[in-house]
């Protein structure tokens, strides 16, 4: 059986586990998921992952597993995409648990509510974006001196936080304000093929 992932194109969340599975060679199955016209939210979907949610994805055993994250760890077990010494283990963690929490939920969301349901910048809430450039702020500040988030070269940390960041224009921010950030995002989809 080849790692079926679940996931909709136009999500970072989904998109982040693909480029996971291309740069470490694993052969998957793509099923498009379109959440806006419900799909996440079958009886046969739900049966795999009860929050309804995408990625999600069915490993070769037949087991399921959800949470983008979650499941870039799992594909990455043991690889160089995971850092050996424990310590930048932890801080590709500390990355990883910061960009669901203090990037994904403002940067990710403003994108959502312009590109696709089609609001004014002008009319997002003004918390969200002052959250989403405090996060893209955070990232300039962590990519100043290095040309990784974490040690010298291509982690879980990068792949994850790109995905949203590489589209935030779509969301009303302007990455030229993040120089740092920009050259960044240029290395990754470099490195991963997408540029």
């Amino acid at each position: 059986m080849t790692l079926r992932i679940f996931g909709d194109g136009k999500s970072g969340n989904c998109l982040k586990v693909k480029w996971t599975a291309e740069r470490l060679h694993l052969p998957y199955e793509w099923i498009e998921v379109d959440i806006l016209k419900g799909e996440s939210r079958t009886d046969a979907f739900l049966a795999m992952n009860p929050a309804g949610q995408v990625p999600a994805v069915v490993l070769d055993d037949g087991r399921f597993l959800a949470q983008s994250n979650a499941i870039m760890l799992h594909l990455a077990e043991g690889s160089v995409l995971i850092p050996a010494d424990p310590y930048l283990k932890a801080r590709m963690y500390e990355w990883l648990f910061w960009e669901q929490y203090s990037h994904e939920p403002y940067v990710a969301v403003a994108r959502f509510q312009v590109a696709y349901m089609g609001k004014p910048v002008a009319s997002l809430d003004g918390k969200l974006v002052e959250r989403g450039h405090a996060a893209l702020a955070r990232l300039e500040t962590g990519l100043s001196d290095t040309g990784f988030l974490v040690g010298d070269r291509l982690t879980l940390a990068d792949i994850a936080l790109v995905a949203y960041t590489r589209v935030a224009h779509e969301g009303g921010f302007d990455l030229s304000r993040y120089p740092a950030v920009k050259a960044w995002v240029g290395r990754i989809e470099t490195a991963l093929g997408l540029a």
